[in-house]
């Protein structure tokens, strides 16, 4: 698959899964609900590798990488992102979520030494001043109390894991991990972590069985996980995860554009502003630099 066909698909299907996991919000827990999506997901892999006889056998070390790459980005993120929800709205969840690109860019240099371009920071700084823009009515008249500032600081430590999930996901790749069985793995150990870790807080494990919620679960394990998952981490690995999670300030314009047509969303001059800025960053991110040759060609010495 080409770069741009997983891009779009990431961007598309995380760009709709905020909408999703509203309707899992509520009677709940939200360890549950996690416990639910990726359990689900889980399933449905190793199902599939059994379908494909792909190889789910692996050594103590790799089942340790396994672990951590399904503590960071299938189990810890999801809990701080989903609690964040319930005290910011969803306009700082995406703000603060986009921080995303800056944690990847500093974790790619300590992680793997990866040198930075001077255009992927300024499409950075572009994409966080889009959303910015984008949302500025609802930041405008949200109160900076302690409920707000207890919401940012939950997001930005699920995305922080996030990003470190992304560099154990690029970490596999280097050794030799099949993607596949490894994200297969690692929703399974992320749903046996937050399983002991809703029971050691002495909740239990309720289910709504109203529409939206079942429907909301199915589209988040199927689309948002295995789908969404195996396209953004095959990105990740191919151009890089300081420009792969440049779909993360997307994923706010997907949402305007979903919200517009199901729940009839009015634009503003700050709607069309912000999205013109967002994709100006993703051009500046997305396309490849150009080195022009200054060098004076010298003049050809005349025959005498």
């Amino acid at each position: 698959m080409s770069n741009t066909f997983l891009y779009v698909i990431t961007v598309l299907i995380w760009g709709s899964t905020w909408i999703a996991i509203n309707y899992q919000l509520g009677d709940v827990p939200t360890e549950a609900s996690i416990v639910y999506r990726f359990g689900l997901a889980a399933l449905i892999l190793f199902a599939y590798c059994r379908f494909k006889n792909l190889s789910l056998t692996f050594n103590i070390q790799q089942h340790v990488q396994f672990f951590i790459f399904g503590l960071t980005l299938f189990g810890c993120n999801y809990y701080f992102i989903y609690t964040a929800q319930q005290h910011i709205n969803s306009a700082l969840t995406s703000i603060a979520f986009s921080m995303i690109m800056f944690f990847n860019i500093i974790n790619a240099r300590i992680w793997f030494k990866t040198k930075i371009t001077q255009q992927t920071y300024l499409g950075a700084i572009l994409g966080l001043i889009g959303i910015i823009v984008l949302f500025w009515p609802q930041i405008n008249d949200t109160e900076l109390g302690t409920e707000t500032l207890l919401g940012l600081s939950l997001c930005l430590i699920g995305t922080f894991l996030a990003s470190t999930g992304n560099m154990v996901s690029m970490r596999n790749k280097l050794m030799n991990l099949p993607m596949m069985q490894a994200n297969a793995w690692g929703m399974f150990y992320g749903t046996v972590f937050m399983t002991i870790f809703l029971l050691s807080q002495g909740k239990s494990f309720t289910f709504s069985y109203t529409l939206p919620y079942i429907s909301s679960l199915l589209y988040l394990s199927i689309f948002g996980s295995i789908i969404a998952f195996a396209s953004y981490l095959t990105l990740l690995n191919n151009i890089g995860a300081h420009k792969a999670s440049y779909t993360s300030v997307m994923f706010p314009a997907v949402a305007v554009v979903i919200s517009t047509l199901v729940e009839n969303f009015s634009w503003n001059s700050y709607t069309v502003v912000g999205l013109l800025i967002i994709v100006a960053g993703n051009i500046v991110v997305l396309t490849k630099s150009r080195k022009i040759n200054l060098t004076i060609p010298s003049k050809p010495k005349p025959n005498f």
